[in-house]
């Protein structure tokens, strides 16, 4: 474990770095949830809908970064342009400041990341609100975020494994390994990853879930310096497991210069694909293709994440992908880097599950974790 004092002085710098990647707004263009449940994470429910929605259209839920607004990662990522394109409804769970100074999604805190509980249950409410609400293809709902947003579509993944076709996890981190802000820390930056066991046992015990399982794209710079690209690794090891797939991969590709590897199943489905972004740092990749803009962790890399992703899912048209410019952005990482984790307010007490079967109360903080946890609190980074 770091030494407290190195703990707080980065989450101290992290606390400069407020408000440092939001980006601009695409102001208006996204609607407001009002009502979705019990909402016991206290998140905001941004939503998008295409004007011409056909009946029973595919829902894509999407998390956004830190320092980052549900309709700036919209802007940035381009997801509203792509659902306007192919016909798919938009959810964007959106993060308070109340909860977390930073605008992340709490994806270590035990009271946020276990199934029934916190910011988890809340974004599980919005989906199923949403599905009766439009009519959506409750068998058609894929999930995406970045960073911090990425490491709660892990948590998502887990946790909720029946509610989803498939997800996307960009510079995120595995499920289940951190449940503390100096175990975040260390995780982000791939010390005391667990094995393969423990990994893919995490994702086991998240629900009592047994299959089918979500497909899993993971995307990773391999300039990060935020998130280490070991946690992509580290990803891809965890869903192996409930995949039942080897550690080697099925196939091997270039993809707009970019390597991209795929495991499949017996019947030559794919259920795993990386990408690994020669020299890019931290951030979501995007293309001169018209879907998204570059900004403040919407990085030029001469592929679209966006894109790619929605192919994954069989959502983008097949038309969209051959219209695209021969001509492509190159890959320019860009020098900031944004925190997955913040040193914000603690969370408030979740109420009580309504899922009655899943889990129990995590036990108070001892020894060593409540020492750290009391020196944070004392210097106002946790409360």
């Amino acid at each position: 474990m770091r030494k407290l004092s190195d703990t707080i002085a980065r989450l101290s710098a992290f606390r400069t770095q407020l408000g440092g990647g939001a980006g601009v707004d695409a102001s208006g263009r996204l609607g407001t949830l009002p009502e979705f449940g019990s909402n016991p994470g206290g998140l905001l429910a941004r939503t998008y809908l295409p004007h011409e929605l056909p009946a029973g259209a595919p829902l894509v839920v999407v998390l956004h970064g830190c320092t980052q607004t549900a309709s700036g990662y919209d802007l940035g990522s381009g997801w509203s342009t792509l659902a306007d394109r192919d016909g798919f409804a938009l959810l964007f769970p959106e993060q308070q400041r109340a909860n977390n100074a930073n605008l992340c999604f709490n994806w270590f805190e035990p009271g946020d990341t276990q199934r029934g509980r916190g910011e988890a249950l809340s974004i599980s409410q919005m989906i199923e609100a949403m599905i009766a609400r439009h009519g959506l293809d409750r068998g058609r709902v894929f999930l995406t975020g970045l960073s911090a947003g990425g490491a709660m579509a892990g948590v998502m993944l887990a946790t909720y494994p029946e509610l989803f076709a498939g997800g996307a996890i960009i510079a995120g981190l595995p499920y289940g390994v951190a449940t503390t802000i100096p175990e975040a820390f260390d995780r982000m930056r791939a010390h005391g990853l667990p094995g393969e066991k423990k990994l893919q046992d995490l994702v086991r015990s998240a629900s009592r879930h047994d299959g089918p399982w979500p497909t899993v794209s993971i995307w990773q710079g391999s300039a990060d310096r935020t998130v280490a690209p070991a946690n992509a690794a580290a990803l891809i090891t965890q869903w192996r497991g409930v995949h039942d797939l080897p550690a080697e991969p099925s196939a091997s590709e270039a993809v707009d210069g970019q390597r991209r590897r795929v495991w499949r199943d017996a019947d030559g489905r794919d259920l795993i694909e990386e990408y690994s972004i020669a020299g890019m740092g931290h951030g979501t990749p995007i293309a001169g293709d018209g879907i998204g803009r570059p900004g403040p962790y919407m990085l030029a890399a001469g592929i679209s994440s966006t894109q790619r992703i929605a192919r994954f899912w069989g959502l983008a048209a097949d038309e969209a992908a051959k219209a695209r410019p021969d001509a492509k952005t190159p890959a320019v990482p860009l020098p900031v880097q944004e925190p997955a984790i913040a040193a914000g307010p603690a969370r408030r007490e979740p109420e009580p599950p309504r899922v009655t079967d899943w889990p129990a109360t995590p036990p108070a903080a001892t020894g060593v974790r409540k020492i750290i946890e009391d020196a944070l609190r004392s210097a106002g980074l946790m409360r």
